[in-house]
């Protein structure tokens, strides 16, 4: 029988999935655009500025989950770690090539200056930002649900990211991102409406029933990388492994999408492209939790995978208006959800009570290892890409559609994984079988 969950966790769950996701789309989609119009980033640099905040997402949701489950506790970390995400946030309104200009003279290029410093100050945001939805967040969900109705919880979670995006995208249309002040109220909204959050969450976040692990700090953080703990649970660890080439692939193409849609494309108005498209992809993967229920990981993988790939096929041949939004409608619905079904296996094989040690192992899985590899595959495939002048006499590259095709490429690695775990969960099933 499933279990109902509550209107107050549905009202905490979209609230903070929601807001967070909004805050990780400014920063993984838009601080990309945002370095390239202020400080002329080219692929190399966004792709060290991908990998440092991935780094440092993963080493703080180690640290900082273990820490949650060695005192018991999620709505602290939650709460304050919003609040504390919001004024990070908001710190990026300092960062103006004029300001840095007048601040540091010396400087060889204010340019290369706001670099370095929005990298410093992204692995600063990313800290708190992991504290509380990587590590906090996520544990929380984990603990207030169960088999029964994971699904569908996931099926909302995985749903958020797109949701954010349209969000941000009907949002910042009335922005002209290639003006600085522009940047620093979008700065100022953003952080303010995450402090807001953070504050609500006080009262609206009910504290899961989980006993603080009686193992030691240290104990707690590298648990999951015990090769005991690997042998105790290898169908988790072989899913965190499809997981993580899943988001590889994802990462090739992810940090240069809008720039490739605006500047490569020459589709100015692409909020509107791509609005009809994520509100489709939105409610597909928000039903497609619930298939996940129903008919398991493999059923709901495979259609995820062939949509996601079919997205790139059409995305890598076509250039015009119609083809493009049929191919990232494919793709997003794909990816979105490819998250919620993996999100989903995850938490199932998540050991009970080890939620906040496991987060870690997710975050490898989703954020370090993609973030590392798949934008340094991106912007090694745009090594030798087209560059346009700007009118300060600079000039930047142009994403071209071979991000896609390297990205298909990753995903056909995947699929031999994905036959290892379909085996290794019907031997799991056979044994479960035979213990009842």
């Amino acid at each position: 029988m499933k279990t109902k969950l509550s209107g107050r966790f549905w009202c905490a769950l979209t609230l903070f999935s929601l807001i967070g996701q909004v805050a990780w789309v400014v920063e993984n989609m838009y601080f990309n655009v945002f370095i390239y119009h202020m400080f002329r980033a080219t692929a190399a640099d966004i792709s060290a500025m991908v990998a440092a905040s991935a780094v440092a997402a993963t080493l703080t949701t180690v640290f900082m989950g273990a820490l949650s489950d060695r005192v018991g506790k999620r709505k602290l970390f939650i709460c304050g770690g919003y609040i504390l995400w919001g004024v990070s946030i908001f710190s990026f309104t300092l960062l103006r090539a004029d300001m840095l200009g007048t601040l540091f003279p010396m400087a060889v290029s204010a340019a290369s200056l706001g670099v370095s410093l929005t990298i410093i100050l992204d692995c600063m945001m990313t800290f708190f930002g992991s504290t509380a939805n990587d590590a906090a967040f996520n544990a929380w969900l984990t603990d207030s649900t169960d088999a029964t109705n994971r699904g569908s919880a996931e099926g909302v979670n995985a749903m958020m990211p797109l949701v954010a995006i349209l969000v941000v995208f009907g949002g910042f249309m009335f922005f002209d991102l290639t003006q600085s002040d522009s940047w620093m109220l979008i700065f100022s909204i953003i952080g303010g409406v995450v402090i807001v959050v953070g504050v609500l969450g006080l009262f609206l976040i009910k504290e899961p029933p989980i006993t603080p692990t009686e193992s030691g700090y240290f104990a707690n953080i590298f648990y999951g990388f015990r090769p005991s703990t690997v042998r105790g649970n290898p169908l988790l660890y072989l899913v965190l492994a499809a997981f993580a080439v899943f988001n590889i692939s994802i990462q090739i193409f992810m940090p240069y999408l809008i720039i490739y849609y605006e500047k490569s494309l020459g589709m100015s108005d692409y909020v509107f492209i791509m609005a009809p498209a994520i509100v489709v992809a939105s409610v597909f993967t928000a039903l497609w939790g619930k298939v996940y229920d129903k008919r398991g990981f493999r059923f709901a993988s495979l259609v995820c995978i062939v949509s996601l790939a079919a997205g790139y096929i059409v995305l890598f041949f076509t250039r015009t208006t119609a083809p493009v939004f049929i191919g990232s409608l494919l793709m997003m619905c794909g990816y979105l959800a490819g998250m919620a079904v993996f999100g989903a296996i995850i938490r199932d094989y998540t050991p009970a009570g080890k939620a906040g040690m496991f987060q870690g192992l997710r975050i490898f899985s989703q954020v370090l290892i993609p973030g590392v590899i798949g934008p340094a595959i991106g912007a090694a495939v745009l090594a030798n890409a087209e560059t346009v002048l700007n009118n300060d006499g600079t000039t930047s590259f142009l994403p071209n559609e071979n991000i896609f095709l390297a990205a298909l490429a990753a995903e056909i690695v995947l699929v031999p994984l994905l036959l290892v775990v379909f085996r290794q969960l019907k031997k799991f099933s056979i044994k479960t079988e035979e213990t009842v």
